[in-house]
């Protein structure tokens, strides 16, 4: 066995010291590791896979395409991964499946996917400014998260409706982005 096959091998022991072990030497490996780590997405364990995208997420050259069957894992734990992989490395074309996840049934999958959307930054402001106005409630919280978080001017009429909109956590986020936006600003409704 290879020494890249006996890292691997280490990622499902259910060894987690073993494991970050070898994740550390498989991102010293990268180029070696990256086709058997690829492989490892699509592995039967869970944690495997898990430890799969917590590898590729590490390293400077992975593509965000990578992690994108990773959002739609039958584990939580797995779409975490893969989600919070995609914050470390922000990327457009992730954008549509971050936009996903934020309607994950696993608050964490959707509270990470936001922080990558955040991360993207302007690029993502008008998927973002779509759930704001059409999302799942749950949803819409971690949109109006990563919205103020960009402070893009674009989003102060859907945090101006979010005010009303009977979500405290949206309108805390709502009002927080137009505080950074224009902290001496005083924002109201016509009319």
């Amino acid at each position: 066995m290879s020494d890249i096959s006996q890292l691997i091998a280490n990622l499902a022991a259910g060894d987690d010291e073993l494991a970050e072990e070898s994740v550390r030497q498989l991102v010293e490996e990268k180029n070696e590791a990256i086709p058997q780590l690829l492989e490892l997405r699509y592995a039967q364990d869970s944690d495997a896979r898990w430890w799969a995208y917590c590898a590729l997420g590490q390293m400077r050259e992975a593509e965000v395409e990578w992690f994108f069957p990773g959002l739609h894992d039958p584990f939580p734990e797995v779409r975490e991964s893969a989600a919070m992989a995609l914050s470390h490395i922000p990327d457009s074309p992730s954008i549509p499946e971050l936009i996903f996840a934020l309607d994950d049934d696993d608050r964490m999958v959707a509270a990470l996917a936001g922080h990558a959307l955040a991360a993207i930054g302007k690029e993502a402001v008008p998927e973002l400014l779509i759930v704001m106005e059409n999302g799942a409630p749950a949803a819409r919280i971690d949109a109006a998260r990563a919205l103020a978080t960009i402070q893009d001017p674009r989003s102060i009429p859907a945090f101006m409706a979010a005010l009303d909109n009977g979500s405290e956590l949206v309108g805390f986020w709502a009002e927080h982005g137009l505080e950074k936006l224009g902290s001496d600003m005083t924002y109201f409704k016509p009319g």
